[in-house]
């Protein structure tokens, strides 16, 4: 069966598609404390290097563990590269663990996503 490339943009072109927007690669967790409502505590600085905004929904995985979860983004104290995983999400993924933290959106063109990746210590090493 042949691909129709053009059927399927025609499909596409009045769809709102989920795109990824935002994304933090290679983060470490700092700490894990389940004792919190809940959510993940990201350095504000790191946030706005891709576009999150306090309170989005994002797609948290672990590249140590394989723990994935869904939880919101709460800006933390800027330059420390301090992320906190809070709540029932410290049970899933804990302190130490190599984490890429995900947003997406929806649009109905394509969209450049804003995406760095992170050293141990969650300083930018890179934009890509």
């Amino acid at each position: 069966m042949k691909f129709d490339l053009q059927a399927v943009r025609g499909l596409v072109a009045g769809m709102q598609l989920v795109l990824l927007k935002s994304k933090i690669h290679r983060a470490c967790v700092s700490i894990a404390d389940v004792e919190y409502e809940g959510s993940i505590e990201i350095p504000s600085d790191l946030m706005e290097a891709v576009g999150l905004i306090d309170g989005e929904r994002v797609l948290v995985t672990s590249a140590s563990k394989g723990g994935r979860l869904e939880t919101y983004a709460q800006a933390g104290k800027p330059g420390t590269g301090t992320i906190i995983m809070n709540g029932g999400a410290a049970h899933v993924i804990k302190a130490g663990e190599r984490i890429t933290i995900m947003a997406f959106a929806l649009s109905k063109t394509p969209i450049v996503p804003l995406k760095v990746v992170c050293n141990e210590k969650n300083e930018i090493l890179r934009k890509i």
